[in-house]
């Protein structure tokens, strides 16, 4: 099995190396620290969609995982001036997919019952987006955790993020279909860059 990168750089330099990328003053160094950054969430990413897995089974859920592109993190600390790297909380994220609202809040509830250290950063439902839709059209519902390792080895990735998203399948069908016509069109709903006639269609169909 392949070694996880841990992080090496302090989480002050990381810090800094996004601001540097803010103002298109970024040296080699301040790219492979958030490279580094980046791809250290691989090990936190792996710990949680093992544990959602091993949830789901015998369970009608789809789980998948990604980690964030190295452009698309560029674009967000660009797009948010004010916003620092090392509390971006979607680097890592897991999606899981539902038939309907009952299977998706039973999942949830268990999951947020469950017995480990990592820490819940989101216990007010501050992005719960199917109880209050985003203006766009986006519904679902997303928990951000903090990472906290239960063993010793794991200590050098506590505090890395990672964003649990939840949908039913029509919510994730909709989310897909944007992505696809941004795709084809350029038109970037999910960043606030489209049409207004596009994202008056989106946020019809949403309803």
């Amino acid at each position: 099995m392949a070694r996880s990168t841990a992080p090496e750089f302090s989480r002050g330099r990381v810090k800094r190396a996004g601001r540097a990328v803010r103002t298109n003053s970024a040296s080699t160094e301040d790219h492979l620290a958030i490279e580094n950054f980046r791809s250290s969430h691989s090990h936190i990413l792996n710990a949680f969609q093992a544990s959602l897995r091993n949830r789901a089974r015998q369970k009608d859920v789809t789980v998948a995982q990604r980690l964030k592109r190295r452009v698309t993190i560029y674009d967000k600390l660009k797009r948010r001036p004010n916003f620092s790297l090392t509390e971006m909380q979607d680097i890592a994220g897991c999606r899981l997919i539902f038939k309907n609202i009952a299977e998706l809040t039973s999942f949830r509830e268990s999951y947020l019952g469950a017995r480990f250290k990592h820490k819940l950063l989101t216990d007010d439902d501050r992005f719960d987006y199917i109880l209050k839709p985003k203006a766009d059209g986006y519904r679902g519902l997303h928990d951000v955790y903090e990472y906290r390792a239960a063993r010793e080895s794991g200590e050098p990735w506590n505090k890395l993020r990672i964003e649990l998203q939840y949908r039913t399948i029509y919510q994730h069908a909709w989310a897909t279909a944007v992505e696809v016509a941004g795709l084809l069109t350029e038109n970037e709903h999910k960043f606030g860059r489209a049409a207004d006639t596009y994202v008056e269609f989106f946020a019809w169909q949403a309803n």
